[in-house]
C-alpha cells in the first residue's frame, strides 16, 4: 500500500475515514541504518552451541522487536542471509524492510576474522547461504566481492580498520589498503552498488572515503581532514553512539558474553565517539542513524536518537536523521522516508510529541500505530 496524499484537512474527499490521532505524531517509519538481526548477547560456550536454523528463528524474533520499536525499515550490516530477507518480504515472518550486506569482507587477522590464537574463531557465520570473506591484495578482493554479490547482496561491507568487539586488534589498526578497497568499489559500482565500511580510526576513515565508499560505520576518531573529505565527497556517517555503551550494558548483565578486552576498548572510545559526532553534525556531514544492535539490545533502537540530542542535535534533527537520511543512506529514498504521495505506507503514530521529547520514541506503549507497506501491524487507537 502507498500513500495517496498528503494535505489538510479541508482538502479531504467527503467519504474518507478520519482516524482520531488527537495528541499524538504522525511520522514516516524508522529507519535504523546499521543493525546484525542474527546477532545477541551469547558466550562463545553459547554460540557454538547454536545451530544455525536456531539462530535463524531467534533472528526473527529480533526482527519482530525491531518492528515492535516502530523501526520498519532497517539496513543488515552483515549477518542475514537473502532468504531471511525474501521471508520478510513475502509475508512469511513479521520484520522490517531490509538491504542487506550478507557477509562482510576483512583482511587477514582483521576485524571480521576473529580468530583467537588458539585457533578458535570468535565469529561464527550462519548455514549455508554464506561463503569465507577473509582476503587479501586486489584480487582476492575482488573474487570475495563477486560472491557475496552472488548471494544478494544489496551493499558491500568491508572492515577498515580494527575494532571494539573483535579480539585481536584495535580500533586505530588501518586495515585494508586504499587499493583493495577502491576494488571492492569498483566492483560494487559496476552492478549499480556501493560499499559502506567499518571504519573507526582516522587512518582507515580516510582510507576509505579517498576509495570511494559513501558510508562510514562508527567513525568513532575522526579528524578535521577526515570530516572534510567526507563532506567533498558527500559520504554518510553512521554513528552508532548506542554501540560502545551497549557493551558495557552486556558486560554488567551477561559478562560472559564481552571478552575483557572488548570491555576495555569500549570504555577507550565512548568520549570520542560522542566527541566525533558532534564535530561532523556541526560541520555539516550527513548523518544517517544506525545503532549496531546485536552488540545492544534488538528493540532498543529509539535510545540512538536519544544519545544523538545529548551530543549536539536537535530532536528533529535526530528524527529526520532517523527518516528521510536513513533512507538516502540505504538507497532507498524513493519508496520511504518521508510522508509523501505514491511512498510506501510505512509510518508509525506515537503519543506526545517528539519534538518536544525524543524520548517518548523510545516507549513501545506509546506507538499506537504501526504501518508497513498500508498493512496494520500495530493499532492501539480505538482503545
Amino acid at each position: 500500500g502507498r500513500i495517496a496524499s498528503v494535505g489538510c484537512l479541508d482538502t479531504l474527499p467527503r467519504d474518507a475515514e478520519v482516524i482520531d490521532a488527537s495528541g499524538a505524531t504522525l511520522l514516516p517509519g524508522l529507519i535504523d541504518s546499521h543493525v546484525h538481526l542474527y546477532s545477541s548477547w551469547k558466550s562463545m560456550q553459547q554460540r557454538a552451541l547454536t545451530p544455525p536454523t536456531l539462530a535463524t528463528f531467534e533472528a526473527a524474533q529480533n526482527a519482530l522487536a525491531t518492528l515492535d520499536a516502530g523501526f520498519t525499515a532497517v539496513r543488515e550490516a552483515s549477518g542475514s542471509p537473502a532468504g531471511f530477507k525474501l521471508a520478510i518480504e513475502r509475508g512469511l515472518i513479521p520484520g522490517p524492510r531490509m538491504r542487506i550486506a550478507v557477509a562482510a569482507l576483512s583482511q587477514t587477522g582483521g576485524h571480521g576474522d576473529g580468530r583467537l590464537p588458539s585457533g578458535v574463531r570468535f565469529w561464527r557465520q550462519w548455514g549455508p547461504e554464506w561463503i569465507e570473506t577473509i582476503c587479501d591484495g586486489p584480487e582476492e578482493v575482488r573474487k570475495t566481492v563477486r560472491g557475496v554479490l552472488r548471494l544478494g547482496a544489496d551493499f558491500i561491507k568491508l572492515h577498515a580498520t580494527g575494532g571494539v568487539m573483535s579480539p585481536s586488534d584495535e580500533p586505530g589498526s588501518p586495515q585494508f589498503t586504499e587499493e583493495e578497497i577502491a576494488v571492492m568499489v569498483y566492483e560494487a559500482r559496476m552492478v549499480g552498488k556501493t560499499c559502506m565500511a567499518h571504519a573507526q580510526a582516522t587512518e582507515g576513515i580516510k582510507n576509505a572515503v579517498r576509495a570511494g565508499v559513501e558510508s562510514i560505520e562508527h567513525g568513532f576518531y575522526l579528524d578535521d581532514e577526515a570530516i572534510a573529505m567526507m563532506i567533498e565527497r558527500d559520504a554518510f556517517l553512521v554513528p552508532t553512539i548506542h554501540a560502545p555503551r551497549s557493551i558495557v550494558l552486556r558486560e554488567e548483565a551477561t559478562p560472559e558474553s564481552v571478552l575483557p578486552q572488548s570491555l576495555r576498548k569500549a570504555y577507550e572510545v565512548i568520549d570520542a565517539n560522542a566527541e566525533s559526532f558532534r564535530a561532523a553534525h556541526e560541520a555539516g556531514v550527513r548523518i544517517a542513524m544506525g545503532t549496531d544492535v546485536g552488540v545492544g539490545v534488538h528493540g532498543t533502537n529509539a535510545w540512538e536518537l536519544e544519545l544523538m540530542t545529548e551530543h549536539g542535535m536537535t530532536p528533529m534533527e535526530s528524527i529526520v536523521a532517523t527518516t528521510k537520511t536513513a533512507s538516502e543512506c540505504i538507497h532507498m529514498a524513493d519508496e520511504i522516508g518521508t510522508l509523501e504521495a505514491g511512498k510506501l505506507a510505512d509510518l508509525i503514530v506515537v503519543d506526545g510529541d517528539p519534538i518536544e521529547d525524543v524520548t517518548l520514541l523510545q516507549d513501545t506503549e506509546r506507538l499506537r500505530l504501526i504501518m508497513q507497506g498500508g498493512r496494520v501491524h500495530k493499532d492501539t487507537l480505538a482503545a
